[in-house]
């Protein structure tokens, strides 16, 4: 088994999706579920399948994210660059963090417009491309 992808409901489909183009994902299709209800898929350009699903159903009102829900991670190559491309995108990252240190990831956080927080991870050189078995030894 191998998760697919995170999905989230959103409350107004087209500010979402503006959000999360500018934080840099395409669409690489729409699903059409009837009565004004739509699927849309997403992924950053270079990963070979879909990571995001955004679902709007307008008929079960604005979207409450609540108290189950923490956060997304993202990868980023360069944090910097991320932040000042995002920011100039009319995004509102968070300033760098050093939750790990001075030798651990760099980390920032933003919110899309439902509430979904977001964490941008760039990991120190040469640690793998995520969280491994490794990173608790």
């Amino acid at each position: 088994m191998k998760t697919l992808f995170v999905s989230y409901r959103v409350t107004d489909l087209d500010r979402s999706l503006d959000f999360y183009t500018a934080l840099g994902y395409v669409e690489l299709g729409r699903v059409d579920l009837g009565a004004g209800a739509r699927l849309v898929i997403l992924n950053f350009p270079g990963e070979p399948a879909a990571s995001l699903e955004l679902v709007h159903r307008p008929g079960d009102g604005p979207v409450d994210v609540g108290s189950g829900f923490d956060h997304l991670a993202i990868q980023v190559d360069i944090l910097a660059t991320t932040l000042e491309t995002l920011t100039e995108a009319g995004l509102e990252p968070g300033p760098a963090q050093h939750p790990g240190g001075p030798h651990g990831p760099k980390t920032s956080w933003l919110t899309d417009p439902d509430g979904y927080r977001i964490e941008l991870v760039e990991w120190p050189p040469g640690h793998a491309d995520s969280i491994t078995a490794a990173d608790f030894a």
